[in-house]
């Protein structure tokens, strides 16, 4: 907690206020302007006292607020590049999390805006734009601790689905039978496996090998800490 004088020399949103203080309003979680709730387009006049609030986790995007009239239809995500190996690990778990390539910040903006999605990024400017509603700002290295602290932000628990998306293009796999791709498998995965699921689009096959069960122990390990 801390306060900040700001002189009013210009006619400016409460937004665009916060926003030249740092912080995105994409993390803002509530407003007070001298004591009463409002939304980012109050202009400030000299002499309000304003007051910021992050949002307190759980985060849930789907129930409307004064800040954010219109919520979100459901979970799904925009992971900047920045995080991407956090991307991916967000879609072991099942969740729908497209992975941005060499789209600029508009483009990201706009996206997000379009599919409705939360950003998840360490660009702090990123979350400035005035198209995207929700985001979550990464602040820490480890792509683990990334992924925990992006679980506590939105509530997320066990059980989850892993194992149900395409690590690379984010797409829902499908079932696929072992004889209608046993043309492009390995001799020791035709000998071991028999049950494949595979990517509607860029048609990358997957199957419960040793990296399958490596990360069932590590989501195992997640659920307990």
């Amino acid at each position: 907690m801390g306060s900040v004088k700001y002189p009013v020399r210009r006619r400016a949103s409460v937004k665009d206020v916060i926003e030249a203080l740092g912080p995105p309003h994409g993390v803002v979680g509530g407003l007070m302007i001298n004591g009463i709730n409002t939304d980012f387009t109050p202009l400030l006049h000299p002499g309000d006292h304003v007051e910021v609030f992050p949002f307190t986790p759980p985060v849930d995007v789907t129930k409307p607020t004064l800040l954010r009239p219109k919520p979100l239809p459901g979970l799904a995500f925009l992971v900047d590049a920045n995080v991407g190996k956090l991307g991916r690990l967000i879609r072991v778990l099942g969740f729908d999390a497209a992975t941005a390539n060499d789209e600029d910040d508009s483009q990201l903006a706009a996206l997000a805006f379009h599919e409705n999605r939360i950003v998840i990024t360490k660009d702090r400017a990123l979350l400035k734009h005035s198209k995207i509603a929700y985001g979550h700002l990464i602040r820490c290295e480890e792509p683990q601790e990334q992924l925990r602290s992006f679980l506590d932000y939105f509530g997320l628990a066990p059980p989850f689905r892993p194992f149900s998306r395409c690590l690379e293009c984010n797409t829902s796999l499908r079932p696929v039978a072992k004889e209608a791709i046993l043309h492009r498998l390995e001799p020791k995965t035709k000998k071991y496996f028999d049950a494949f699921q595979i990517c509607p689009d860029c048609e990358r096959i997957y199957w419960p090998g040793s990296h399958h069960q490596h990360m069932r122990n590590w989501l195992a390990a997640l659920a307990h800490t």
